[in-house]
């Protein structure tokens, strides 16, 4: 028998993969800054030397 009502996971679909790309995002751009960090750290380590 088919289900009444509301169809089952399509309430929140948008919300969720809008979510998880927010997450991505943040993942990456944090990746980007640590890089940017230890770059600087490396060329001030070396400006020293």
């Amino acid at each position: 028998m088919a289900k009444k009502g509301q169809e089952k996971n399509t309430k929140n679909k948008a919300k969720h993969s809008r979510l998880i790309a927010q997450k991505k995002n943040k993942k990456k751009r944090d990746a980007e800054l640590r890089k940017e960090r230890l770059k600087a750290i490396i060329k001030k380590a070396k400006e020293n030397i």
